[in-house]
């Protein structure tokens, strides 16, 4: 009995191709460095889509506050800041106070008026302050 010929696959050729993939020993110009480049740009911009990173940024609030930043007209801002925001009873600690939350979102300023806003029974709800850059 004879047994038939089978043809071997050239395993060691298919390796030494994948070999030479991973190494990077394809010359520029060929067809092989082609199809690396090609799979390196298809995995650059399609990753981000297929593959959650969990790269979002954190939202970062240093105040749990409402501020409403307001034109005056003349070329300066109108924050209005909530009352809740501010404990100060005296002048000088609610400026204090207010600079605290207001220099985050502007940069270095100095107040130069405060004006409450006052509900129907003159609870006090914010403080529209106006600033000017340092």
């Amino acid at each position: 009995m004879t047994v038939a010929a089978t043809p071997i696959l050239p395993m060691n050729r298919i390796w030494r191709t994948i070999r030479d993939y991973v190494l990077w020993s394809y010359e520029r110009g060929t067809i092989q460095y082609d199809v690396m480049v090609t799979l390196i740009l298809i995995f650059v911009f399609f990753s981000p889509r297929l593959i959650n990173f969990n790269d979002k940024p954190v939202e970062h609030n240093p105040y749990h506050t409402g501020v409403v930043v307001m034109p005056d007209g003349q070329g300066g801002l109108i924050y209005q800041v909530e009352a809740a925001a501010v404990a100060a009873k005296d002048d000088s600690a609610l400026r204090s106070e207010l600079l605290q939350i207001i220099e985050p979102i502007s940069g270095e300023v100095s107040i130069t008026k405060i004006d409450p806003v006052r509900d129907d029974l003159g609870r006090i709800l914010s403080y529209k302050v106006w600033v000017a850059r340092e």
